[in-house]
């Protein structure tokens, strides 16, 4: 088990065999790439400073390593898998597996009855029926046809994972899949710009609504492509921007159907050509302009979103504040919280009685109870100086 732990933490940490001995080396511990190896496959168990020293190159507390996940994901979709060799798709799984795990723990203990607001698998087999899925998602979840403010935060307050992955030397666009059977997980490549990151996670869900059997990849692909635009922008949104049949559309007009929707302008473009609302000659005209202008992978236009996901710290901060983890824990779990001095809200005095009531109570239970207000206080004594840098009392006040 500690062994599975240890491969996971490095793996999330986008780390070979080689670069964690050297960092245990620069640690000070010097080990061999093979008896780590040893380690992750269970041959051998590291001794306690070892794993205090893997602890702190991997970034996880110690006790990480014994405890036993039982979380289960399975995977149903990588974008760009053919320019990911098995190493890099382990890297990313494991560390949307520490994530997950994270949020698991904390959805479980604030809100033990959620369930996720998510369709069940449609069956798809022609586009009209991907743009008839997408629609039916719009409802479910209240969003009507206008354009999405963030869809990262649509998929949180449904109950779905998102996982933001920054590796930088992975080119990966999306990954999506279920923990434990019925809880939806989407991981995003948050490097991208935030228009391709809205698509990709569009994208993504698409293969978690639509039942796609019977497809070849390509296919399949093509189908989540065209569920991504119908999510983004609807039908009757499109028609309404462009009009029902366009002889020219211009750059400029695009750019500015981007910022208002979060759809980049090739995406737009493709929308018009899918509706018909342009036709197939103009669409392919377009993208050979794109392509001389040098616009494919970089337009000229960007598109400012808020695709963060923030649920794991909203609800870390919350167990926090109600004093149902630890600072170390919610640290752990979310390495994002620095509680800062003027961010702290005071907790409630603690129920403590008079003076004459405590010599009342007995020994124990009057310990007790100062201990316990006591510790409530602790912190702040601690933490603020000033309120121990108390100056000498002078003569003017030993008269008053």
């Amino acid at each position: 088990m500690i062994g599975d732990r240890i491969r996971q933490a490095r793996l999330a940490k986008a780390l070979t065999l080689d670069s964690a001995a050297q960092a245990l080396k620069n640690s000070g511990e010097s080990i061999s790439k093979q008896a780590l190896s040893n380690y992750e496959k269970n041959k051998r168990t590291p001794r306690p400073a070892t794993l205090m020293r893997l602890a702190g190159i991997f970034g996880v507390h110690p006790r990480y390593f014994l405890e036993e996940s039982t979380l289960h994901l399975e995977w149903t979709a990588y974008r760009c898998q053919a320019r990911l060799g098995a190493r890099k798709k382990e890297e990313i799984e494991s560390f949307a597996k520490s994530i997950a795990e994270k949020y698991l723990y904390l959805r479980e203990t604030l809100f033990p009855s959620e369930k996720p607001n998510f369709p069940s698998r449609r069956k798809v087999t022609c586009f009209p029926d991907a743009e008839k899925s997408a629609q039916s998602l719009r409802n479910r979840w209240g969003l009507g046809d206008a354009s999405i403010d963030s869809l990262t935060r649509a998929v949180e307050n449904n109950g779905g994972i998102v996982v933001n992955c920054d590796f930088p030397n992975i080119r990966f666009d999306g990954l999506s899949g279920w923990a434990n059977g019925n809880i939806p997980i989407l991981v995003v490549n948050s490097l991208l710009p935030d228009d391709r990151r809205r698509f990709d996670l569009a994208h993504e869900l698409g293969h978690l609504v639509m039942d796609c059997r019977g497809f070849t990849k390509k296919e399949e692909e093509r189908m989540a492509h065209r569920f991504a635009g119908a999510l983004l922008v609807p039908e009757n949104q499109a028609r309404r921007e462009l009009g029902r049949r366009r002889r020219s559309v211009t750059f400029r007009e695009l750019a500015t159907l981007k910022r208002k929707y979060g759809l980049s302008m090739q995406g737009w473009l493709s929308r018009a050509r899918d509706l018909e609302i342009i036709t197939q000659s103009l669409y392919k005209n377009m993208f050979i302009e794109f392509s001389k202008r040098g616009w494919r992978k970089q337009e000229p236009e960007g598109f400012n979103g808020d695709e963060k996901p923030l649920r794991l710290l909203q609800m870390a901060l919350r167990a926090l504040a109600e004093d149902i983890i630890t600072q170390e824990k919610a640290m752990d779990l979310c390495p994002e919280i620095a509680m800062k001095k003027e961010e702290r809200v005071s907790r409630e005095s603690p129920d403590i009685p008079s003076a004459r009531e405590l010599m009342r109570l007995p020994p124990k239970e009057r310990k007790r109870i100062l201990a316990k207000a006591a510790a409530l206080v602790e912190s702040d004594y601690l933490e603020d100086k000033e309120l121990t840098a108390f100056e000498a009392f002078d003569s003017e006040d030993s008269q008053e």
